[in-house]
């Protein structure tokens, strides 16, 4: 499915978003706030987009994802950057090494991980001690009024805008119920405490429609 949709992914992203998809990805990069001589690990980086952002900052950045068409896309737009490279990955069971990256980071991709606590702990163990993850996914809107305003919209008018701009309207069919199942704030928060990290914390964006996620992996002895 994502091998499918990768050509025309950002663009349908940002169409179905309504302009909002690079306002979180600002939001994401400010968060992990690279800079050079870094290691940066970036899960279900899609078509790179996300860790060219980082890039940019200097860091050696890792972008991963479990989609070769994903990936191919990525390295079409920006296999010339020297400190981006493109890794296909099962987030579940991650080739690298413990302690290998200062900040892993995932940004509307956790949803798709079959076990995504799994995920979560592979994370911390890839990550060195006193390093960051940073998270930014769908979630759910505080305000009971807004949030049905959004359902409207997710129901309704998403699918009828996504079967005109996307190669694969099913996909965005999908998107929609895997939105609608995901855990809220304080449910993914605890799944991200539960994998061991420590100082969770996390901030609405767009109202809620998006939480961005961050912890630390404790340094030993330290607690969480």
């Amino acid at each position: 499915m994502f091998d499918e949709v990768a050509p025309a992914y950002d663009r349908s992203n940002t169409i179905l978003s309504l302009g909002n998809d690079r306002l979180w990805r600002v939001a994401t990069t400010r968060a992990i706030a690279p800079r050079a001589g870094q290691r940066i690990l970036d899960l279900a980086a899609g078509t790179g987009a996300s860790a060219v952002a980082l890039a940019r900052s200097g860091a050696d950045v890792v972008a991963a994802d479990f989609s070769p068409g994903m990936l191919a896309e990525g390295r079409r737009r920006y296999g010339h950057l020297p400190n981006l490279s493109f890794v296909e990955a099962d987030a579940m069971a991650l080739p690298f090494d413990d302690d290998s990256f200062d900040t892993v980071t995932i940004s509307f991709g956790l949803r798709n991980v079959h076990q995504p606590r799994v995920a979560l702990a592979e994370m911390l163990r890839v990550t060195a001690p006193g390093g960051r993850l940073v998270v930014c996914e769908f979630s759910h809107p505080r305000s009971a009024a807004f949030a049905g305003l959004y359902r409207f919209y997710n129901d309704r008018v998403l699918p009828t805008v996504a079967r005109v701009v996307s190669s694969n309207a099913e996909a965005y069919d999908y998107l929609n119920e895997s939105i609608r199942d995901w855990p809220d704030q304080a449910e993914l928060s605890a799944w991200i405490r539960e994998a061991g990290w420590g100082r969770v914390a996390h901030r609405d964006l767009s109202f809620g429609i998006v939480a961005l996620h961050r912890a630390t992996k404790p340094l030993g002895g330290e607690p969480r």
